[in-house]
């Protein structure tokens, strides 16, 4: 009984011998493509309020009275200069690469955007701040903007503010992950030349 090979062999010496810097190229791209398709789904879903699908909570009626107070008319919670979709990045480092909020990322007054992110993500523990008069009119004009009537309004006073989670990382991440092996080895496998891989 003898062994019968069949095939194209010069091919596949080629192949061989050419596989490592292919091979780590096509590896290469294909982190890069599913990298570059997380950041689209992040952007898209905060874009369209619903991040990997899942809604984000709206805001808040007194949130949405202090923007139109401030000549603002967005509604959209995460959005409201578009700052922090705009700081959503792919940063590659040797083989390591991130999809997120850099540190380094600033809005365009100049503030940090990943305590920003990190805060909207996670939530925040109720925060006990005291009011200054300032304050206490800005807010009592608010409320009477929204057809609240204030109450009292002298002495001393404390807001407490509490900022809900409006996951926009995890779910994308969670929803981009589903074929994701799949996905990434059809793409190295085309790239290298393997048939019979889409």
């Amino acid at each position: 009984m003898g062994v019968v090979k069949s095939g194209d062999w010069s091919k596949a010496r080629a192949l061989l011998r050419s596989s490592s810097t292919r091979l780590r190229g096509a590896v290469d791209r294909a982190v890069a493509r599913e990298a570059h398709a997380l950041r689209a789904e992040i952007v898209d879903g905060l874009t369209k309020q619903a991040p990997g699908g899942q809604p984000l909570k709206p805001l808040a009626a007194m949130t949405l009275a202090t923007r139109q107070m401030q000549r603002f008319g967005g509604t959209k919670a995460l959005i409201r200069r578009g700052d922090l979709r705009n700081a959503v990045a792919v940063v590659k480092r040797g083989d390591d690469v991130f999809i997120g909020v850099p540190r380094t990322a600033r809005s365009s007054d100049g503030e940090g955007l990943v305590d920003t992110a990190r805060v909207h993500e996670f939530g925040t523990q109720p925060t006990v701040i005291p009011m200054t008069p300032a304050m206490r009119r800005f807010l009592f004009a608010v409320m009477r903007e929204r057809g609240i009537v204030p109450r009292g309004g002298g002495g001393r006073g404390v807001i407490v503010m509490q900022i809900p989670a409006r996951p926009f990382l995890r779910p994308a991440f969670q929803k981009q992950s589903a074929g994701a092996a799949r996905r990434f080895l059809a793409n190295v496998a085309r790239d290298i030349g393997l048939p019979g891989r889409a």
